[in-house]
């Protein structure tokens, strides 16, 4: 495991590298959290992508929590500057010798999931394929309530226990991530527990007949982020299918 350090806009991205035994150059799956959350919650799929021969990285978004170990605060976050984290990891992390620019693929947990497929639809000749757990399709949607029940955005709020600022509703209703699932042409992976009530369910149904090649997976009776042997299943079938990807 390889601490690495990232800039955007003078600000730090941290991360760590898990790198596959005996491999000098190695496929590479990036791996983004949740909202409020941070990498340590990546750190065990990413240990099973490495003991498979697949390389790992993962790291705290800029404000991407309250525990992260990158700059910045969570008022100064959205799913638009998280996007641009994760551009600014892609390009760094291709510059080093180690990875197969070819088979990049990127993960991303619940607002991670959205991150990354708004980037994927960015970079769509970059990203080899995409793995979403429980991806926050609904963040357009939450916004819109919340801005209309308080009838306009204020300078800070609290989401699920996080103060976040302007910029994230605002960010948030700039987007159709709709429009990024349509132009994302790469194999997807999409699990999602079929009692998610942060998250309902039926985003993903939605967004499986968007992507152009994607399977979506129900975890029956799961709710939102997954444990025990929900977990264990997910990551499974994860390595699982990047293996089948870039063999």
């Amino acid at each position: 495991m390889e601490e690495l350090v990232f800039y955007r806009d003078g600000k730090r991205i941290c991360g760590k590298l898990l790198r596959p035994a005996g491999k000098e150059v190695f496929p590479l799956v990036i791996i983004s959290h949740g909202f409020g959350s941070d990498m340590r919650s990546n750190l065990l799929v990413a240990s099973l992508f490495a003991e498979n021969g697949i390389g790992a990285f993962i790291f705290d978004f800029i404000g991407g929590g309250r525990e992260t170990v990158s700059d910045g605060k969570m008022t100064e976050m959205s799913v638009l500057t998280e996007s641009e984290d994760l551009m600014t990891v892609i390009y760094e992390l291709k510059k080093l010798s180690c990875i197969d620019a070819s088979n990049i693929v990127l993960m991303g947990k619940s607002q991670g999931g959205y991150v990354s497929t708004y980037v994927a639809g960015k970079l769509r000749d970059t990203i080899r394929a995409m793995v979403l757990y429980y991806p926050a399709f609904v963040i357009y949607d939450d916004a819109v309530k919340r801005t209309e029940k308080r009838g306009c955005i204020p300078d800070t709020q609290d989401v699920m226990g996080n103060l976040i600022g302007s910029i994230y509703e605002r960010d948030a209703l700039s987007v159709d991530i709709f429009e990024s699932i349509a132009s994302y042409n790469g194999p997807v992976l999409i699990i999602h527990g079929t009692r998610d009530d942060i998250v309902p369910y039926s985003y993903s149904q939605k967004a499986e007949k968007l992507f152009s090649d994607c399977r979506l997976v129900p975890v029956e009776d799961a709710g939102h982020g997954f444990s025990g042997a929900d977990e264990s299943y997910a990551d499974s079938l994860s390595v699982d299918f990047v293996k089948e990807i870039i063999k």
